[in-house]
């Protein structure tokens, strides 16, 4: 696996203040994509255990709240088993951190059949505690809307969405 930036003090994408790991790799391609160099697998600098280990040493601080996954795309196979050692990590040496992951696969087709899925999709869904869901649309782009690009995007409380088997998603009063 490959990231373009991890970010250390990141308000942007998610609640309170995030460490972020932006990924490589995405076959999306979104149109209107902030970050369309990050679509190439090999672009960025390869992950490697000094790089999580600079993560789990930038998530320890009180004040930071958890890890952003976004990118590129988490959820592309070739990302899923670096990014579940990972978390795996965090909930054992940091458990009380929250875990947010933009994906441009909705819930349904990483709980479903797609091209999404592998032997490590289920324990990451399981990790995580909101999904900011759906491909990037530029046609529904709304600069006004807290934590996603597009109108089309849901932000999904995983736990109780896996529970249910379906969607539930948070409110603006919830975040």
């Amino acid at each position: 696996m490959n990231y373009s930036k991890i970010g250390n003090r990141d308000i942007a994408n998610g609640t309170g203040v995030r460490v972020s790991l932006f990924v490589s790799g995405c076959s999306h391609h979104c149109e209107g994509c902030f970050q369309p160099e990050t679509w190439n697998s090999t672009f960025g600098k390869p992950y490697t255990k000094e790089t999580e280990d600079e993560i789990i040493k930038n998530l320890r601080p009180e004040f930071i709240s958890g890890l952003t996954l976004l990118g590129g795309e988490p959820f592309e196979i070739y990302n899923q088993k670096e990014i579940l050692h990972l978390l795996r990590r965090i909930r054992k040496e940091l458990p009380w951190k929250t875990i947010w992951c933009y994906s441009g696969f909705t819930f349904e087709e990483l709980t479903g059949e797609s091209r999404a899925r592998c032997e490590f999709t289920d324990e990451i869904l399981s990790l995580i505690d909101v999904l900011v869901d759906g491909e990037f649309h530029i046609k529904e782009k709304n600069i006004s809307l807290k934590f996603k690009g597009s109108s089309n995007q849901r932000i999904v409380n995983i736990k109780k969405s896996l529970k249910k088997k379906s969607v539930v998603t948070y409110t603006d009063d919830e975040i």
